[in-house]
């Protein structure tokens, strides 16, 4: 069996990169594609809510309190342990969605979606903390930057579905 590298195998691997910055990012791009481009494949997939309108709002809600919570001074690191699991659930959950609406098997997006965003989720925190540390320039404004890198990505994934 020849693996063939398809479009929803590179959205699943941004998506997981993105999962790893921000937990909330992914699933709320993934639904926001899907309840504009309904897919058949997932009308009757466990996935399909990740379709609905309402589904989409509510991520999206989410995702934008993510980035006002990752500036508070409370906000636990990223790689704590529960931290780590829900980006890695993120990840597999955009990862399965993307790949199912494109007819593919959803375990394996959700494998890649959640590996990529392990990976991610250390890279990102260690590249943030290595940049505050270098330049002296305080976290949240960091934070911020991460914030725009994560949603022009995310722009561009949808701009690509």
């Amino acid at each position: 069996m020849e693996f063939r590298i398809s479009k929803s195998f590179w959205q699943a691997l941004g998506l997981g990169v993105l999962a790893g910055m921000r937990t909330a990012s992914a699933p709320a791009i993934v639904s926001h594609i899907l309840s504009h481009h309904h897919s058949k494949r997932l009308s009757k997939s466990p996935l399909r809510f990740m379709q609905n309108d309402n589904v989409a709002v509510a991520l999206k809600i989410f995702a934008i309190g993510e980035v006002v919570g990752d500036k508070l001074p409370n906000t636990p690191n990223r790689i704590k342990p529960a931290g780590v699991t829900f980006r890695c659930l993120s990840g597999a959950l955009a990862g399965a969605s993307i790949y199912k609406a494109s007819g593919n098997n959803a375990i394996t997006g959700a494998i890649i979606g959640s590996v990529v965003a392990f990976g991610s989720t250390f890279g990102s925190y260690f590249l943030r903390k290595d940049v505050v540390n270098r330049t002296k320039v305080f976290d949240p404004m960091i934070g911020a930057m991460e914030d725009v890198l994560v949603i022009g990505a995310g722009a561009v994934i949808v701009s690509t579905a």
